[in-house]
């Protein structure tokens, strides 16, 4: 493995943020003698600009943390209570070679599961020799995910790809809509451009079922219940069509289907579809008839309407609306989802993939792989995540990872939650440690992330755990013997690499400004926008009853478990389970809101300890009663690990529409006093 670790006593050295968040920030870690001291964002990036959110300005702290695993580790305690003893790199590697190698012998390749997430969504530190790796075991596979796949495949049935609008081009809207986007959290640099819009006039709308600081900031905010929100695009085509807001010359030019979807939306009226969501008529009306008078009108969403049995049909008909007013022909007209689908122009990740036709599994039900696959996994290996907390049915989870005749191999740089379960434990770099390409999913920039310091104790770079283990398990493959640089090179095409190590970012090779539907050129099979599919069109099942509805005013009488369950990403200092433990002194634990109406209904105060359950498991929480949801629904927050209080210990991990994707936010529970013992 080559790296170019500068030498000098003092240097700063670019990077870029590898989390799975849009806003892929570039930053600089400036180094005094081999030890970062300090990491800020870098001014020159043309996206964020200098700033970092308040994680990742504290990422120092946690590569220096006393409590991070930097040597090998092997099991000797019980699993899942993390005790574990010191091992050599070659005594760990002895281990795993022979263990799994045990495995194939008695029950093939398949017995092996590989399982990985975006604990980095770096180009070659994500996934990258993990693929021949598994491909030479003839191992089983993870397919689909928890997020994104279900909104690009929903997507994707009416524009034929994931491709949308780039969210910096909202700042020409004269009329902006945040649907079920919590931008000044979760994507807090695009904010600046919200703010550009609004102060050349625009009028910015927040669509979401929890009132949020976004919300907070909007010029007007709707809050339907929660997954209602198909209902609400079907609600605004009626009054699009009906009141004329139908641009036909585009709408004949580049679409099919109009007149099946005109002849569908004529039954969701207003009064329908507000009934559905539980929004007054008017609203709809308004919201309709704003949205067709601007020009341009630009929608901005992500992906947490996706979490429900029809996500993907929610993206489905959300990019109708741009289509059936021309919003397209627009410069900050369109709609904006991941960019991430355009990083293909330039990167090629398929150089990594290796023949490997074997049976599948859905990565976002681990638990039941572990515990219900026949014939079973004997074999895990876990790397990028923390699935006992980051995963729906965690308790699951843990139940499969605790069997005694599982092998579980974790690379991390902590003993988190699923590392206590693990038998070998691998000590993994952090980003300011290794080399990697982070291509973007919320603006058009590749980023460059140069090691700035040599890799602390025993640690390596995923790249080079799998060339370890590839060798010990005597796996013969060209691309083993590539350096990381070179595995990048082999990645990307028609970009300057040099450029991109030198300035530390470049915008992918598209026109700029990006208009990608102005005249047509959608990658369905018609090559228009496919608005109507005929019988198996996904918006023709949009029915009322597949909708969680909530009838009651304080949730009560609707089944054993009333409430709605919302598990949003409310902490201002970590979104992820990767801060969690290291911001502690910064954040409280997690805690369970209701609406006072719900709480005086079960006779709870604010400050009283609840159970939060179903059938899957129970939390005891602090109550807060707030005015940030609805009667009906109720929030406990996500992210913290190592507290034994999960929300995903509650989630549901049913697959979407789409087949991939979870609907956890199609989850019901209970709150109730805590019984004394």
């Amino acid at each position: 493995m080559s790296t170019s670790v500068a030498s000098t006593d003092r240097h700063d050295v670019p990077g870029t943020c590898h989390h799975d968040c849009p806003d892929s920030c570039g930053w600089i870690t400036t180094v005094e003698h081999g030890r970062a001291v300090a990491l800020r964002g870098n001014p020159d990036h043309p996206y964020s600009a200098g700033e970092l959110c308040p994680k990742v300005n504290r990422l120092v702290r946690r590569v220096y943390a006393p409590d991070r695993i930097l040597t090998p580790l092997i099991r000797t305690g019980p699993k899942g209570a993390g005790e574990f003893g010191p091992a050599s790199w070659d005594e760990a590697l002895s281990l795993v070679a022979e263990r799994v190698g045990a495995v194939i012998d008695e029950h093939g390749g398949e017995a092996v599961l590989p399982w990985n997430s975006a604990g980095t969504q770096g180009l070659i530190q994500m996934s990258s020799l993990d693929r021949p790796f598994f491909a030479a075991l003839g191992s089983s596979r993870g397919v689909g995910s928890v997020c994104g796949l279900a909104a690009r495949s929903g997507f994707s049935m009416t524009y034929g790809s994931g491709r949308g609008a780039d969210p910096s081009d909202l700042r020409h809207a004269e009329l902006v809509l945040l649907w079920g986007t919590n931008t000044r959290l979760t994507n807090r640099h695009l904010w600046p451009v919200v703010e550009d819009a609004r102060a050349a006039g625009a009028e910015i709308v927040v669509i979401d079922p929890m009132r949020t600081i976004t919300a907070d900031a909007a010029d007007w905010f709707i809050q339907p219940l929660p997954g209602t929100d198909t209902a609400l695009v079907l609600g605004m085509l009626h009054v699009l069509v009906r009141d004329g807001f139908v641009d036909h010359d585009y709408v004949a030019q580049y679409s099919t289907g109009f007149d099946e979807l005109a002849r569908h939306v004529a039954t969701w009226t207003p009064e329908r579809a507000g009934a559905a969501c539980g929004l007054e008529p008017d609203t709809i009306e308004r919201l309709a008839r704003r949205y067709g008078e601007a020009s341009p009108a630009f929608i901005r969403t992500l992906i947490g309407a996706e979490h429900h049995e029809h996500g993907a049909r929610f993206f489905r008909a959300l990019g109708c609306l741009p289509v059936v007013t021309g919003s397209w022909r627009h410069l900050g007209g369109g709609l904006a989802r991941s960019v991430g689908s355009w990083a293909d122009v330039a990167v090629d990740d398929s150089v990594f993939d290796a023949p490997h036709d074997t049976r599948t599994f859905h990565a976002g039900q681990l638990g039941r792989t572990l515990t219900e696959a026949d014939p079973a996994i004997h074999a895990l290996f876990v790397w990028c995540g923390n699935p006992v907390v980051s995963h729906p049915q965690s308790e699951l989870i843990r139940r499969g990872l605790a069997r005694d005749d599982l092998f579980t191999v974790v690379s991390e740089q902590f003993l988190t939650d699923t590392a206590a379960y693990a038998d070998v434990v691998f000590p993994a770099t952090t980003q300011i440690e290794n080399l990697d390409v982070i291509p973007a999913w919320g603006h058009l920039y590749l980023g460059w992330n140069e090691p700035a310091i040599e890799p602390l104790g025993e640690a390596v770079p995923n790249t080079e755990l799998w060339r370890r283990l590839a060798a010990a398990m005597h796996i013969d493959d060209e691309r083993f013997t590539w350096s990381d640089e070179e595995l990048i090179g082999a990645a990307l095409h028609d970009i300057d690499v040099e450029e991109l190590r030198s300035t530390g970012f470049v915008r992918l090779p598209l026109p700029d400004p990006l208009l990608p539907y102005a005249e047509g050129g959608f990658a369905t099979p018609s090559a228009r926008a496919e608005l109507w599919a005929g019988d198996l069109d996904p918006v023709g099942a949009f029915v009322p009853d597949h909708m969680p509805a909530i009838e009651g005013a304080d949730g009560l009488g609707h089944g054993e478990y009333p409430l709605v369950l919302l598990t949003p990403k409310l902490h201002v200092r970590f979104l992820n389970t990767t801060y969690s433990r290291h911001h502690g002194e910064l954040e409280s634990g997690p805690f369970v809101e209701l609406d006072a109406v719900d709480a005086s209904a079960r006779g709870l105060g604010d400050g009283d300890v609840v159970r939060v359950y179903n059938d899957r498991g129970e939390l005891h929480l602090p109550l807060r009663i707030g005015d940030r949801v609805r009667p009906g629904v109720a929030i406990v927050p996500w992210g913290w690990w190592g507290a034994a209080q999960a929300v995903n210990a509650l989630t549901n991990d049913a697959a979407t529409d789409c087949g991939s994707g979870v609907a956890y936010l199609d989850t019901r529970v209970e709150v109730a006093p805590v019984t004394p013992a």
